[in-house]
């Protein structure tokens, strides 16, 4: 993904007429020319900035600008670090499963849940099996009934092909 740079006008390439002005401080200075504004930031030896080009007028700030950037992009990490990306983990079983290794598949789902991962159970028929669709179905079943405290159904059990597969959200 690649993050798209929002480009910010200061100084002399603010072309609007009037802006409404804040001082160094963050006091308001009225509504005036853009000649006059970027006069008073010469005197502050300060840019302007235009900082809210939609408002009408355009709002625009007295302070110097690679601060002002520095704190821009110190604000997107710190939201960067928030973030959480959801992960598909995909669980793999067959329809002929034995009690024990379905406990410790169950286990592996739960505690992807847990980590508020979404779950993919894919189970796959191999040759004769797909004439016994229904242990799959039951098998997804048991899944649906196993998890229900950990996560939701985002994707009712079906078939693609020879695969039957679900998809479980955490909670």
């Amino acid at each position: 993904m690649v993050a798209i740079k929002k480009f910010i006008r200061i100084n002399e390439r603010i072309r609007v007429p009037e802006v409404r002005l804040i001082g160094p401080e963050g006091n308001q200075m009225g509504v005036m020319t853009t000649v006059k504004a970027q006069e008073m930031a010469n005197q502050f030896e300060l840019d302007l900035v235009e900082v809210a080009p939609q408002a009408s007028p355009p709002v625009c700030r007295i302070i110097d600008f690679s601060k002002f950037k520095y704190d821009q992009e110190k604000k997107e990490r710190e939201a960067k670090k928030h973030q959480r990306q959801v992960h598909l983990k995909e669980i793999r079983v067959k329809p002929n499963i034995d009690e024990h290794d379905y406990q410790t598949k169950l286990k592996h789902a739960l505690d992807f849940l847990k980590d508020k991962n979404k779950v993919k159970i894919a189970l796959f028929f191999r040759g004769r099996q797909m004439e016994h669709v229904d242990l799959g179905k039951r098998i997804m079943e048991k899944f649906i009934v196993d998890t229900q405290n950990e996560g939701l159904i985002e994707r009712e059990p079906m078939m693609e092909g020879r695969i039957m597969s679900l998809v479980i959200t955490p909670k």
